[in-house]
């Protein structure tokens, strides 16, 4: 098919770029080519008219979520129900209305004010406007049936005049300030219940009316606004006054039962103390004989307390004694042992003077040593006068020699 229409484009082409003197022995080619060419070019056409009509109006439609389709043959007149999925719709045999399953909200705006285009009139004749909120359904049980009857657009053309002939007529029946207030429940009952039986007729199922603000005129609105407040303020001293009558009669059941609380009291305090003067009676006769043998037990405790101070005296006196004498044996034992040391040193120096004696003799020079050696420590030069011959310390002892003399011969004389 492409080919040929390649052939027919430059036939074409070809046939408009020859001259005009060349034209007439062309045609013949040119119509040979186009009929050739004219049944796959139909072909296409028809292709093409069919896809665009399947682009444009595809005949398999899907139910949206919530939703029940209803298609309805045009020549046949029988209708089937879709809930959900696809189902196939033939343009121009099959006609498809959708109806919703789930809950609808309608909301009247022409009533909801007071100075709006279709305000509602109380008993009064005041204008005011009502806030109203339906919430509705179709009944799923007769969709075929409605299908048939109700219109498209279904809250234009069935609901709206409904609550129209049904709002209207009950809010003429009553006052401002019982649509305001008072009775609010009882009207949005009535309207529910008319509406609901108004609506079942056409396959509506009414689920519940709300009624929210009440839109009045400022002037009005002020004038109920002090209304209001004023009775707001009786109804408060009312319950203020009641609240007080119940503090009163509280104040008088509470002194009533402190009063009571107080007698009861005393007197389970006097039954206390008469138990308690019988308990302690009782209690003395026991007592006092115990008391009798606690004296005696101390009576004695104190005899033997005392014989037992007297035995400790007589013992610390016999203990005393004795140290004593100990200590006096001990301090002449101590005397004895000082004389017998004292004798000894004595005799044990007087022996030692002999032997110093007797080796001085002997042996003059150990005394120039043994002076020597005491001032060691403090002379460090002796100077000995020019011919003192002997001993250099004769001068110094003074007259030593004679005596040292006499002592060698009292020594010799104790040797003979």
């Amino acid at each position: 098919m492409l080919q040929r229409l390649k052939t027919l484009a430059a036939a074409l082409h070809h046939a408009f770029g020859r001259g005009a003197s060349r034209g007439m022995e062309a045609v013949p080619t040119a119509a040979r080519s186009l009929r050739r060419a004219l049944p796959p070019l139909l072909i296409l056409t028809a292709v093409t008219a069919a896809g665009y009509a399947l682009v444009t109006h595809p005949p398999v439609q899907a139910v949206p979520p919530g939703q029940a389709a209803l298609r309805t043959n045009q020549f046949s007149g029988g209708t089937s129900e879709f809930r959900a999925g696809s189902f196939l719709r033939i343009p121009g045999l099959h006609e498809v209305r959708l109806f919703p399953l789930r809950d609808q909200s309608y909301h009247p705006a022409a009533i909801a004010k007071a100075d709006g285009p279709a305000p509602l009139q109380s008993v009064e004749g005041l204008s005011l406007g009502l806030d109203m909120n339906l919430r509705w359904t179709i009944d799923a049980t007769r969709l075929v049936e409605l299908s048939r009857r109700l219109p498209d657009d279904i809250e234009a053309d069935v609901i709206a005049p409904a609550v129209q002939a049904v709002v209207y007529k009950q809010i003429a029946r009553h006052t401002v300030r019982e649509i305001f207030s008072s009775q609010r429940a009882e009207i949005a009952a009535a309207l529910e219940a008319e509406l609901r039986a108004r609506l079942a007729g056409d396959g509506i199922l009414l689920k519940g009316v709300q009624i929210g603000s009440v839109d009045l005129p400022s002037d009005y609105r002020r004038g109920m606004d002090r209304l209001l407040a004023d009775s707001l303020a009786s109804e408060r001293m009312r319950y203020t006054l009641e609240i007080s009558e119940k503090q009163v009669k509280q104040t008088e059941l509470q002194a009533a039962a402190d009063k009571v609380r107080r007698e009861t009291a005393a007197e389970a305090a006097g039954r206390e103390q008469i138990i308690a003067a019988r308990a302690q009676e009782e209690a003395m006769k026991h007592v006092l004989p115990f008391k009798q043998k606690q004296i005696e037990q101390r009576a004695l405790e104190a005899q033997a307390e005392s014989a037992a101070r007297i035995k400790q005296a007589e013992g610390a006196a016999q203990a005393r004694r004795i140290e004593i004498a100990a200590e006096s044996e001990a301090r002449q034992k101590l005397a004895d042992a000082e004389a017998y040391r004292v004798a000894q040193i004595g005799k044990a120096n007087a022996g030692q003077m002999a032997v110093e004696g007797a080796l001085l003799t002997r042996h003059p020079l150990l005394v120039q040593k043994a002076m020597a050696d005491k001032l060691s420590d403090k002379v460090q030069v002796i100077i000995a006068p020019p011919g003192s011959g002997g001993f250099i310390g004769n001068a110094l002892l003074a007259g030593m020699a004679p005596a040292a003399k006499a002592a060698t011969e009292g020594a010799e004389a104790e040797r003979e």
